[in-house]
């Protein structure tokens, strides 16, 4: 059985008098793909946004291979192999391909001061980039402005910006938004094979019903900022309350 790797006990936010998470429960297990999903509102993102130190909890845990760094900054999180993408397309449309792999890469090196100095500079930095660069089908490409790729190359670049520091866990927010089914496609191929090779734990928000039972290998729908059903493809499929309720006809 694989071990959690992430535990959330507890958890709650409020906004205002508007209760978005409540009393969640959840543990990540290491080395799973996990899907969250569920309706707009339902509390999939602010979970995420409590955990990666986006927003702070008002009660709970959060507990990373059994550490509690619930009110543990965002950089520090990075270091300790946490990181994530956005729903919003989130890379540096004025730089270069390899100058948005780059960036996330110097300050885990303790170069930051020092950004986008190229091969001569830090040929260390160069190596790791162009590694990342290789992994994501994106190397033939680094001198190309980020901002002028196609959108399913923004995707995979963003994709490789969030694996860049090398996380152990890693949140994808609605990775394939924008994308066409083949974008998409290539987009969640390219995240199950990082999950084999680099050994990366991925919990991925994602409305497209296909992406989600085609690579989940676990599924935690949420509702109303709480848990309302988990467990394999095949269980979710059968769940009743989920079927009637949330996915209706979508999964049938």
């Amino acid at each position: 059985m694989n071990e959690a790797i992430l535990s959330v006990e507890g958890l709650t936010k409020s906004f205002g008098r508007f209760l978005v998470i409540d009393g969640v429960d959840l543990n990540i297990k290491s080395g799973k793909i996990t899907f969250l999903m569920g309706p707009n509102g339902a509390g999939k993102t602010t979970l995420i946004n409590l955990v990666t130190d986006r927003l702070r909890p008002d009660g709970g845990k959060i507990l990373f291979k059994g550490q509690d760094i619930t009110r543990f900054p965002a950089h520090l999180l990075v270091k300790m192999g946490i990181t994530r993408s956005f729903q919003v397309m989130n890379v540096f449309s004025r730089l270069t391909v390899f100058q948005n792999v780059e960036l996330p890469i110097l300050p885990i090196t303790g170069k930051s001061r020092k950004w986008f100095t190229g091969a001569d500079g830090y040929p260390d930095v160069t190596e790791e980039v162009n590694k990342v660069l290789g992994k994501t089908g994106l190397l033939d490409k680094k001198d190309v402005i980020a901002g002028s790729l196609s959108h399913g190359d923004q995707r995979l670049l963003e994709l490789g910006i969030a694996i860049a520091p090398r996380p152990e866990l890693c949140f994808l927010d609605e990775p394939t938004s924008g994308t066409n089914p083949m974008e998409g496609a290539k987009v969640m191929e390219l995240m199950k094979r990082l999950s084999i090779e680099e050994k990366i734990t991925f919990v991925v928000v994602e409305h497209d019903m296909d992406t989600v039972f085609s690579f989940a290998d676990w599924i935690v729908v949420m509702n109303r900022g709480a848990i309302l059903a988990e467990g394999e493809p095949g269980q979710i499929r059968e769940n009743k309350e989920v079927l009637e309720i949330y996915l209706g006809e979508e999964v049938a």
